[in-house]
């Protein structure tokens, strides 16, 4: 009986870590070094605009004033401001909010979310969950909230252009 418990418990535990990336379509690489982007499961909670974002590479957050005032809050949590100024159009590191970019991609939401989660080999460190630090960091909902607001620094780009 015991292992059939041990089994059951590992087929669901597996089928719970397969199910939360059903979703996902687009293929996220790290600006460093090209490789492909994994979540750890902490790093997802599930939310539309999570799923969406994994789907298609739109950031549904994008001009929602509650998400981009979250957004702000965990911008300035993250220390964010000392290097890129308190509106994203940079101070000690560059501007966020474009039209010009370190990387091109990140005039994407997709391109963006890449250089952020898994950082730069320009100086700034990966801010996602589990590369920051083994059980700290920014989870995939979490930042797709302070990428809306640094988008809301610039209305003539929402970084969902072509979606």
């Amino acid at each position: 009986m015991f292992s059939k418990k041990v089994i059951v418990s590992s087929l669901l535990a597996a089928l719970v870590g397969i199910s939360s990336l059903t979703y996902a379509n687009i293929k996220l690489v790290k600006t460093t070094d090209g490789s492909e982007i994994k979540f750890p499961e902490k790093a997802l909670v599930g939310t539309d605009a999570e799923k969406e974002f994994l789907k298609s590479g739109k950031n549904i957050y994008v001009g929602d004033a509650k998400a981009e005032a979250d957004g702000k809050k965990r911008y300035n949590m993250w220390s964010c401001t000392q290097c890129h100024g308190p509106t994203a159009k940079g101070q000690v590191g560059p501007g966020l909010t474009g039209p010009k970019y370190n990387y091109a991609k990140d005039a994407t939401n997709k391109g963006m979310f890449e250089t952020i989660w898994a950082g730069t080999n320009g100086g700034m460190g990966a801010k996602g969950y589990g590369l920051m630090a083994a059980e700290d960091g920014v989870t995939v909902d979490e930042l797709l909230k302070i990428i809306a607001f640094v988008r809301s620094h610039n209305k003539d780009l929402s970084g969902n252009e072509g979606l």
